[in-house]
């Protein structure tokens, strides 16, 4: 099945918008929008949909997880589109299951109020889709969204870091901890950027952690006849990992045609023996491709990708793409654009 990406440039800081097409001119296309970037973003998305998709109708919006670079521009594309549905995951609707990890004497309804009060964006999207009859659907593993399936999370993995998630209230998770986390972690890593990587020589890692934001992101696949497409957004090892378990049973784990690089190449988000798994060995050399990865790219973020995550993918067989200096897009069998 013909198919086009495209990852659009989101101005200054990190983020996400992501545009996908696919069918053909006989049965019809199917658009697929995969987070919004920031508010400016907006714009973007909708002269893009509207000038290369020549539609209306977007079929299916995806919210990776409710961090601002992913859900800000998603605002306005709901309100100027006709939208199929939207597929994302709200906190509040698993309250009740978390609510004993939560202390300062919150009642349900006040933990939900307050979660939302955290999640504006996700409640003004709510708001949209019930003005508009626009259905929303949680994307857990197992979820088909269009072409594509959810990999991570499942339901139960993303309950249990509800708690943890940076937008909801404090839990009992003690906060110096994290902090001190945060700094080791940081010294580590520019102590790592330092390293001389060569061919046959990689600082990635392997005992890896990043936020449970992060983690909870949808990762999702598609499988355009046998050319197998992967979206990562944020998501972290641990999300990546239980992608690679849930891919391998239903058979598409094998290298794909087509992967986003995680979290705009941050080394906290990629493992070394994740990588492995969902793209393969490395191979002998550079003129070895198995396939092609993108990474979004602030215009101001001149450190990302971070080098030995780029080293990793290029060592397996993908050279990555940034979008730092404009959009970008990835197609197979789809019409070239003037």
């Amino acid at each position: 099945m013909p198919y086009e990406i495209d990852f659009l440039t989101v101005g200054d800081g990190n983020g996400d918008a992501i545009c996908l097409r696919y069918g053909n001119p006989l049965s019809g296309y199917k658009t697929h929008l995969v987070d919004g970037g920031f508010s400016g973003t907006s714009k973007t998305i909708i002269d893009h949909i509207e000038k290369y998709y020549e539609t209306s109708l977007i079929d299916n919006v995806v919210l990776s997880h409710a961090d601002n670079d992913h859900a800000m521009g998603l605002i306005d594309v709901l309100e100027h589109f006709d939208i199929g549905a939207i597929w994302m995951n709200r906190p509040w609707l698993y309250a009740s299951e978390v609510l004993d990890q939560f202390h300062g004497g919150y009642t349900l309804q006040g933990l939900i109020d307050r979660m939302k009060e955290l999640h504006p964006y996700l409640v003004e999207m709510e708001q949209i889709a019930e003005r508009k009859g626009i259905p929303i659907y949680p994307a857990f593993q197992g979820s088909t969204i269009g072409e594509f399936k959810v990999l991570a999370p499942t339901r139960d993995r993303y309950v249990s870091l509800i708690h943890e998630l940076d937008k909801t209230p404090t839990s009992y998770a003690e906060e110096a901890t994290k902090s001190i986390g945060r700094i080791i972690t940081e010294a580590v890593k520019a102590a790592k950027e330092w390293v001389l990587e060569t061919w046959g020589t990689e600082t990635l890692g392997d005992n890896l952690s990043t936020s449970a934001s992060n983690e909870s992101c949808v990762v999702q696949i598609a499988n355009f006849e046998s050319k197998k497409v992967v979206l990562t957004a944020d998501v972290g090892p641990i999300g990546l990992a239980e992608a690679a378990d849930y891919a391998q049973t239903l058979g598409l784990l094998s290298p794909p045609r087509f992967i986003q690089v995680p979290h705009h190449g941050s080394r906290h988000n990629v493992s070394k023996t994740t990588l492995n798994r969902w793209v393969g060995m490395p191979v002998p050399d550079e003129t070895t491709k198995r396939g092609t990865a993108f990474v979004s790219i602030g215009t101001e973020k001149s450190d990302y990708p971070r080098r030995a995550v780029s080293n990793a993918f290029l060592r397996r067989g993908y050279p990555v793409y940034p979008t730092r200096t404009g959009s970008i897009r990835h197609s197979q069998d789809m019409p070239s654009r003037n």
